[in-house]
């Protein structure tokens, strides 16, 4: 093909194309515009959009397990942190345990929840750490070898056979609260002094180095409902907390 018929079919391709791309997205710079401007609006490759909470959060009440023992301002701040929580992409399992460390030890002071069909599936007794108190829980800590409880938003993981038997292992969410869940060994198990039978007999719980340990007779069941990334809400009035933490602010 010689030079003028080459630029015979160069002009012929731009007088057919030309419109289209007038028409589509303007003459000179414009186009580029355009493009800039599609490509601004689009989502971030691999940056997953905040998801909102499911419907079923919102027709849930605070005040909806009132009478059994969990009291709404708790459950209200509970679900403000999982809302926040499952924006930010720190859970998808709709399941819901609360922990009301303000309640004494012989009060059944730990909630499980199925935020689908907004059902209490558990209500029992949890231990505090010995650090933290005896029959009442008032210090926490994130330290290790305070044998203090822990505060704030946790996300259960894997199950293990340890000696205390089936066991839950736990991941702290807050730093500065709960972060050194795992390094300090702060998981969910089975314990003899955890038991209704140990409260008629010494009026109060038994004390574990912190883990939030619970009756034989139903840790199981408790610990397969929950493990695998579901969130776990430990609450006290405790100032420090209640200002910086970030799912509550």
């Amino acid at each position: 093909m010689g030079f003028s018929e080459m630029s015979f079919l160069l002009a012929l391709l731009f007088v057919l194309f030309a419109p289209v791309l007038s028409e589509n997205c303007g003459p000179g710079p414009t186009c580029v515009t355009d493009l800039q401007g599609a490509l601004g609006s689009a989502p971030e490759v691999g940056v997953a959009a905040p998801s909102p909470a499911p419907e079923s959060i919102a027709t849930l009440k605070a005040d909806a397990f009132a009478d059994k023992g969990l009291r709404p301002e708790v459950l209200a701040l509970a679900l403000k942190a999982f809302e926040e929580a499952w924006r930010r992409g720190d859970t998808s399992k709709m399941m819901l345990s609360v922990i009301d460390y303000s309640l004494p030890s012989n009060q059944r002071r730990l909630w499980v929840i199925d935020l689908e069909t907004n059902r209490l599936l558990f209500q029992e007794y949890v231990a505090h750490g010995k650090g933290s108190g005896v029959l009442e829980s008032k210090h926490f800590s994130n330290v290790s070898q305070s044998h203090k409880s822990n505060l704030g938003l946790m996300k259960t993981a894997e199950t293990y056979k340890g000696k205390h038997g089936y066991s839950l292992k736990l991941d702290g969410l807050e730093r500065g609260f709960n972060d050194n869940a795992r390094s300090r060994a702060i998981v969910m198990h089975a314990a003899s002094y955890a038991t209704e039978s140990f409260v008629k007999r010494v009026g109060r719980l038994g004390r574990s180095h912190g883990c939030p340990s619970l009756d034989p007779k139903v840790s199981e069941r408790l610990i397969d409902a929950i493990k695998g990334g579901s969130l776990l809400f430990g609450y006290f009035p405790d100032r420090d907390w209640l200002k910086k933490s970030k799912y509550l602010n």
